[in-house]
Parts: structure tokens; sequence; C-alpha cells
């Protein structure tokens, strides 16, 4: 019999942060990275804080120092850094979804995890939460085993419902009873694909397409979790 999917973003959906965002942190304060690469971001980060401008501009600058330092980086020392991102960061989760991976652990769903923060820290991340498969952005490391700036396979990992669609075709699995949750506009694409979408902590645009196409809607506050949409319980 196939097996029914459930897809989960990572970052600010299960994480209670990004792991790209802290392991940019932790590269510069191995000195890995250099410190002056917080003025690239630092301005996004504060409009952000200061709810002048969206989290978007302020991820995106994130990302864009991340590949534009990493060429030229030991990939050995790289994987210590983010082992120790990992460790300290391993239960800084959201009740709501760590409970909704267990219950569907249980379940005997295949669970598939989807981030755009490098591979080697979404798998080391996911693997105690019980993942079976993970997907992340994949940077080349060359035959002196640094990192260049290419990005593999791009095209696929850029597009979490193409990402969905390969691995209910590759994983023998069925759309049928699936379950996915999400928090950004970006992820509409693949929300759309399952029975139970999900949106959880979601921005202004997915929750306002959530709200049109009467999906579940959940927001984790302190320690309430209010729960919209489809399924109107309260606790």
């Amino acid at each position: 019999m196939k097996k029914k999917v459930a897809i989960f973003d990572i970052d600010g959906t299960i994480f209670r942060s990004s792991l790209l965002i802290e392991l940019v942190e932790a590269m510069i304060a191995e000195g890995l990275f250099p410190a002056s690469l917080r003025k690239t971001y630092a301005g996004a980060y504060k409009k952000w804080l200061d709810r002048r401008d969206i989290y978007d501009k302020y991820i995106n600058a994130v990302v864009s120092a991340y590949n534009k330092h990493i060429k030229g980086v030991d990939h050995k020392e790289f994987l210590k850094v983010a082992r120790k991102v990992i460790a300290f960061h391993h239960n800084r989760v959201y009740r709501f979804t760590r409970d909704l991976v267990r219950d569907l652990k249980k379940k005997n769903y295949f669970l598939l995890a989807i981030s755009h923060s490098p591979r080697e820290i979404v798998q080391g991340f996911c693997k105690g939460l019980g993942f079976n498969k993970v997907y992340g952005r994949i940077y080349k490391v060359d035959s002196r085993g640094k990192f260049t700036r290419e990005m593999l396979h791009l095209d696929l990992i850029s597009d979490k419902a193409k990402v969905l669609a390969r691995a209910v075709e590759k994983e023998n699995l069925t759309l049928r009873g699936s379950v996915g949750v999400g928090d950004t506009e970006s992820d509409i694409r693949f929300l759309k694909m399952v029975d139970r979408p999900i949106c959880f902590n979601p921005n202004k645009k997915l929750y306002d397409h959530a709200r049109r196409a009467g999906w579940e809607i959940v927001v984790e506050r302190k320690d309430v979790i209010y729960k919209m949409g489809k399924n109107k319980k309260r606790r």
C-alpha cells in the first residue's frame, strides 16, 4: 500500500527561527565568516524588528550574504559549526507542529521536510524529529573540500510543489489523506496539492489566501494555540 505523505516547511514552521540565520551567526562567531557581514543585513533586520518592513527582505539579505561568503569555506569546518547550531537549537520548536509530526509519525505517514536552508543543517535538525526525507539547498563542494558558490538542483529545491510531486513519485506515496504545513505565500503551490493544508503562523499574503480558500489557519503565541478556518476549535 502507498503511504500517506505529510510535507512540512521547517524554518518558522517547526523551528522557531531560521536555520540559515542561526547558521550565519554561528559562522561569524567561529570566524568562518567576517564579522562585517552583519552590516549587509543589519538594516533589513532592524526594519523588520521595528515592523517597518517585511521579514522576506531580511531573510533574503541573509541568504545573499551567505551565498556571497560561503565560497572557499572548508566543508568539514562548516559541518562542525552546523552540528553546534543543531545541538543548541534542536528543542526550540513550536508545540503545535512538534506534536503534529509525532502524531502523523504514529499513523505511519511519510514525513517530508523542505527548507531553503543548506541541506546538511536541515538533515541534522530533522533527524531527531523522525522525518523520512529532507530537502534543502545543496552547495557544491570542489575537489579540495571547499565550497563553491554553485547551487545544485536549484530549479527543484526552489519549488516545493515540484519537490512534493517528485517525492510522491519516487517514494511510492499517495496524496490521498495528505497533510501540508507552510507559513508564507511561497508555500501556496504545495498546499494546494494536499488534502489538509495548514497555514501555521502565516504571513499576510498566505493568511489572505487561506481565508479565501477556507484552509486551516493555526497561530501559536506564547502558550496558546489558536485555530481558524476549517477547524475552528480553540484551546
